[in-house]
């Protein structure tokens, strides 16, 4: 049981406040095997722009390639955040589609995927539950690596608590992703306090556990699966299994 000696608990956004259910997505076949995706609900719209110059196979192929770049741009030690809107512009790019369509078509694409997976995302009651106790007793925040602003905002209205929390940070929104100190100082400004008053929760041990623990907050760590910390990331003052714990860890 931990002291209450933070002045406020941040948390993560995806696969801790909420959880998104990829059998909610269509499948399509890639590669020779069969796979979930949004990309089968962008064909009539790029279809429509494009006319007989849309190849289903190869929009796949350019965005699976963009996809791999930003992949390897996200791991850099900077942790710069690509946002998805820059993500089909530079899939249609590589296209080589006219700007004059491009710019529009870009803006389709990022509105038809996200409202995919904003359906298919939803936080459990139990969660909720969770946050509203600890909400009487801590100051909330949360910062998130999520790469359109618009859809991590409508996710944290959809949980129904969004008016407890202090800061939401989206990665979209700062040009950069956690571990990168820069978004965790961003949440310190937000919420005027010291490192050391937070806890942060999350379950990612790199973007989450050392990203906080690099700037001198406190960190719990949701440990799914039965995981292992992985080496040279420094331990965290709590683990959990799930966010619904955390009330109970915290002697609340």
């Amino acid at each position: 049981m931990a002291e209450h000696r933070y002045k406020a608990i941040v948390i993560d956004l995806f696969d801790t406040l909420v959880t998104w259910n990829p059998e909610g997505l269509p499948l399509m076949q890639f590669r020779g095997r069969e796979i979930r995706s949004t990309t089968p609900l962008l064909y009539s719209t790029l279809e429509t722009a494009l006319g007989k110059d849309f190849d289903r196979e190869k929009f796949s192929e350019a965005h699976a390639s963009v996809y791999s770049d930003i992949f390897s741009e996200r791991a850099r030690a900077d942790a710069v955040e690509i946002t998805c809107l820059e993500r089909f512009a530079r899939t249609l790019k590589i296209l080589e589609v006219d700007e004059s369509i491009a710019v529009p078509l870009a803006e389709d694409l990022r509105r038809i995927h996200m409202a995919r997976v904003r359906e298919v995302t939803k936080a459990p009651p139990a969660r909720i539950a969770a946050m509203k106790k600890i909400a009487e007793h801590h100051r909330l925040g949360l910062i998130s690596n999520f790469d359109d602003s618009e859809t991590g905002h409508q996710i944290m209205r959809d949980t129904g608590i969004r008016e407890l929390f202090t800061a939401v940070i989206i990665s979209a929104d700062t040009g950069y992703r956690k571990p990168n100190p820069l978004i965790f100082k961003k949440l310190l400004n937000a919420m005027r306090l010291e490192p050391a008053d937070i806890l942060f929760v999350g379950d990612t041990p790199l973007d989450d556990v050392l990203g906080s623990k690099g700037v001198g907050m406190h960190s719990a760590w949701i440990r799914t699966r039965n995981r292992e910390l992985p080496e040279k990331i420094p331990a965290p003052d709590i683990i959990i299994q799930d966010l619904a714990e955390l009330p109970a860890a915290l002697g609340l």
